[in-house]
């Protein structure tokens, strides 16, 4: 797959690179899923004993074409590290809505990574899927960083979830209009 998205550089933070994993990705990714933080906050962390199976179903999702996983690099000058993943999921034929989700490695914290990320994919998403209405970020209410990408990201807060497994804490939904970005 040769898409490749982009985060312009900041005052403060280099420019961004979205694209399809690959193979020489994955221990990066397996370092990155060591931080107890995100642990904390992801539902299937990647080990290395199944970082291959997990590019595996990452790819077929793509190819099933209802989940967009990215790995999200920094563009540096001499080398692209790995900061983030973004991800558009639940995408249906036809259907008005998706989600987006995301995760920022522990040693790009603070730098504006994420909202950048999730401004680059909501773009995209709403550019290939034009019957896309809207786009939901979803997160448990006792994590504020989350708030603050969503908003930082255009995604205004809609609604308190009733927790539902497995996460064991009511969440909030931000969304994102398709006319807000088109």
């Amino acid at each position: 797959m040769s898409i490749e998205l982009r985060a312009l550089t900041t005052p403060s933070a280099p420019g961004l690179v979205l694209r399809p994993w690959r193979d020489d990705d994955l221990d990066a990714l397996v370092e990155a899923y060591r931080d107890p933080v995100l642990q904390r906050w992801t539902r299937y962390p990647v080990t290395d004993a199944d970082k291959g199976q997990w590019l595996k179903r990452t790819r077929r999702d793509w190819d099933d074409g209802r989940r967009f996983s990215f790995a999200v690099l920094e563009d540096g000058v001499d080398c692209r590290r790995l900061v983030a993943q973004a991800v558009l999921k639940r995408v249906t034929p036809a259907g008005p809505a998706a989600e987006v989700g995301y995760w920022t490695a522990a040693w790009a914290r603070g730098r504006g990574v994420a909202p950048r990320a999730v401004t680059a994919l909501s773009r995209w998403a709403f550019e290939q899927f034009t019957e896309l209405e809207r786009l939901d970020l979803l997160h448990q209410v006792d994590n504020p960083a989350s708030c603050r990408v969503a908003e930082k990201s255009g995604y205004v807060f809609q609604e308190v979830l009733p927790a539902y497994p497995p996460f064991p804490r009511d969440g909030h939904r931000h969304s994102l209009a398709a006319s807000s970005v088109r």
